[in-house]
């Protein structure tokens, strides 16, 4: 099994959908553009959104076990993922790559 290394790509918010929608909230996110996190194989890293994970997941758990090639050639890294937290108020845009590194 590989280590899977997560970088937050992109944070976009629709203030206009949130005026018309959501309730106010006091906190949403903390995750940074640039941002890096590397789960070891499957498991969840350290310190990140569980509602994030919870998208991210099932494609950390493929990548991690050497599959890969989503959607028939859809990355150019075959052992990569562009994928997008369930927000949509405000979605975080991760890049996923599996590693060469095994995990512990």
């Amino acid at each position: 099994m590989k280590k899977c290394k997560i970088t937050v790509m992109r944070r976009v918010c629709h203030q206009d959908l949130i005026d018309l929608y959501e309730n106010p909230i006091e906190h949403a996110c903390d995750l940074q553009e640039g941002q890096v996190f590397v789960s070891n194989g499957w498991q969840c890293p350290e310190g990140f959104c569980s509602s994030a994970w919870e998208s991210l997941s099932p494609f950390v758990m493929t990548l991690s076990h050497g599959g890969g090639d989503f959607y028939d050639g859809w990355m150019k890294n075959k052992r990569s993922a562009m994928i997008s937290c369930n927000d949509g108020f405000r979605p975080v845009s991760f890049y996923v790559e599996a590693l060469d590194d095994d995990a512990e």
